[in-house]
């Protein structure tokens, strides 16, 4: 095009208006065209940056480098380092910082953000939380390895209200009575909470795998509280304690590997007592998760036991022995029924401990009260 209106206007001769006319371009900018054509040539021509010689209301050179110093200190530390963080800290320091989209775009002039155009956006999640502190607690088991190699397991709880980390503790491999140790403690630290969110795993439930109610659901069932467990393979319903593990690992990560599992606890202890009175959380419009603990009442739960019940159904066949299994509180029971009964189907139908065996035409072969004290349920005689 600004070939074309040069042309037009100096070799052809027409006006600089008629040009302008034909064209459907201003005159001023067929003046500008042709100045530039009979001083540079055809460089002339070549389209210009629009950048602009000057701007008054960029970010000085001065908190460029503080705010990638920030960036540095934060990254080496292992802690959260985003936009975000970062004019956290620099009001801290003065008062002011530069709005977070101006930290971006330096973040990123500078080489720190690296473009993930296939990430889902934020803005399609659906997300959730409880009113109260202590209305929800979500927990989850994560995995780590000790400097030697050996793989150990943390299991982390947070509060779903406030993200106040109430408890972090390392296993070689936890166990259910380990759970509840672990849970008891968070208790007598922060209180009950009125409700349990968890994944399925075997330490906190034992219904996908046909067994009865592990040690921790009978301890919260209880103590009144309830207790829901997310959809098998969807971890976003625990997302807030999954998104946590991602944090800590970061953070220990940049630690000095831990040789035992006391130096690991005592990571994640310095660990907590960073994240719940130091660190700014996005979520708590950059409040601490003590500040957002303590501001609110807390949630109880309603302190009377669960008497619903767990109802189950096991289909099993009498072994050689004349004896059936059954799964109760992470332990395995053997219920006789007779050595007659051998390699028949049986149907057994369970109530918290009250169960009934019935043959394939509903024939009530036996019913008993489980003794969870004893492996071997033996039966009375007539």
């Amino acid at each position: 095009m600004a070939r074309l209106v040069v042309a037009a206007a100096v070799f052809e001769g027409r006006s600089k208006s008629e040009v302008a006319r034909d064209y459907g371009v201003s005159r001023r900018w067929v003046v500008t065209l042709v100045q530039r054509f009979l001083v540079e040539g055809e460089a002339g021509l070549e389209p210009r940056s629009r950048r602009p010689h000057r701007s008054p209301r960029r970010v000085p050179e001065a908190v460029e480098d503080e705010i990638v110093a920030i960036r540095k200190e934060l990254d080496e530390a292992g802690h959260d380092s985003g936009a975000q963080t970062i004019a956290f800290h620099l009001e801290r320091r003065h008062g002011h910082a530069p709005a977070v989209s101006t930290i971006w775009r330096v973040l990123s002039r500078r080489g720190f953000v690296v473009p993930q155009p296939h990430k889902r956006p934020k803005s399609s999640y659906v997300r959730f939380e409880a009113d109260q502190p202590n209305e929800r607690r979500q927990l989850d088991v994560t995995h780590w390895a000790l400097a030697d190699g050996t793989g150990v397991e943390i299991l982390d709880q947070i509060d779903d209200h406030s993200r106040l980390l109430v408890g972090s503790d390392a296993r070689r491999v936890f166990k259910a009575a380990d759970v509840v140790d672990c849970f008891r403690r968070a208790t007598a630290r922060h209180g009950l909470p009125a409700q349990l969110l968890s994944d399925n795993g075997a330490v906190f439930t034992g219904i996908p795998r046909g067994g009865g109610r592990v040690a921790l659901e009978l301890e919260v069932a209880a103590l009144g509280i309830g207790f829901r467990h997310s959809r098998p393979y969807h971890p976003q319903t625990c997302g807030k304690v999954e998104r946590f593990h991602q944090t800590l690992k970061r953070w220990l990560a940049r630690q000095p590997r831990a040789r035992t599992l006391r130096a690991l606890q005592a990571q994640l202890d310095a660990f907590a007592g960073y994240y719940n009175t130091r660190r700014p959380h996005r979520a708590l419009h950059r409040r601490t998760p003590a500040e957002a603990f303590d501001a609110r009442p807390k949630a109880t739960p309603t302190g009377r036991p669960v008497a619903d019940g767990h109802y189950r159904v096991r289909r099993d066949r009498v072994h050689a022995g004349g004896v059936v299994t059954l799964r109760h509180d992470s332990r395995l029971h053997h219920i006789g029924v007779g050595r007659g009964r051998a390699g028949e189907r049986v149907l057994l139908l369970v109530h918290d401990l009250d169960v009934r065996v019935l043959g394939e035409d509903g024939t009530l072969i036996r019913e008993l009260t489980l003794d969870p004290t004893r492996d071997y349920q033996r039966q009375r005689k007539p």
